[in-house]
């Protein structure tokens, strides 16, 4: 079954289970496709109100991107988990002889390169929703404010999330130019993700006075 397909409470039980996953990696995926939900919600909630006819266009391009995101990131949510018990698979095979340990070896390395490669493309969507989420206060319905603000800390905690299990896999990667690449990409990922936050949060407390 596909995690779109879980009940809530099933998703929950089956994360706080003892199995190893789902766990951070399809979590992270899961709290940025929250993330691009609040934005669409933001978009809804503009589109189609009078008060805000001049910026329809721009919203409806919003909702658009984000609902891709979305679709995106439910994707990796099972990429995921699918990658990881492919990497356990690949630990649990046979060895003993030359041939077999070179077999093991190579599906271990092509296993570690595609569980970090997901998380990873879920930091830079994350970053891209941030990056939503911020254009979203600045086109939106006012009184959604504080949901698309929602969206900019939860697409955080989704990058931020997703670079642990990137960083976490790193070190057992023998390709160095798949590592140095996949480094690069997280700190660029991470510092545009930063920024968006740091602009989302700006607008939301001109916006949200005390």
């Amino acid at each position: 079954m596909k995690f779109e397909e879980f009940k809530v409470g099933e998703f929950l039980d089956d994360l706080a289970s003892n199995s190893p996953a789902p766990g951070g990696g399809s979590t992270a995926a899961l709290c940025g496709a929250l993330g691009t939900a609040l934005v669409s919600m933001v978009s809804n909630l503009t589109i189609g109100r009078e008060n805000y006819r001049n910026n329809w266009p721009v919203v409806e391009v919003i909702r658009s991107e984000s609902e891709g995101l979305r679709s995106e990131f439910v994707k990796l949510m099972n990429d995921d988990t699918e990658s990881f018990n492919a990497y356990l698979a690949a630990i649990k095979m046979p060895k003993g002889t030359a041939e077999a340990n070179a077999a093991r070896s190579a599906a271990i390395q092509s296993a570690s390169v595609t569980v970090t490669e997901i998380p990873l493309r879920v930091l830079e969507l994350a970053s891209d929703t941030a990056s939503l989420a911020v254009r979203a206060l600045r086109a939106g319905n006012s009184n959604t404010a504080s949901d698309a603000g929602c969206a900019a800390l939860i697409a955080e905690a989704a990058g931020k999330s997703a670079a642990y299990n990137v960083r976490i896999n790193l070190p057992g990667i023998k390709d160095e130019g798949f590592a140095s690449e996949a480094r690069r990409r997280m700190k660029s990922a991470l510092s545009s993700l930063s920024k968006s936050c740091i602009e989302a949060e700006a607008i939301i407390d001109s916006v949200l006075k005390e």
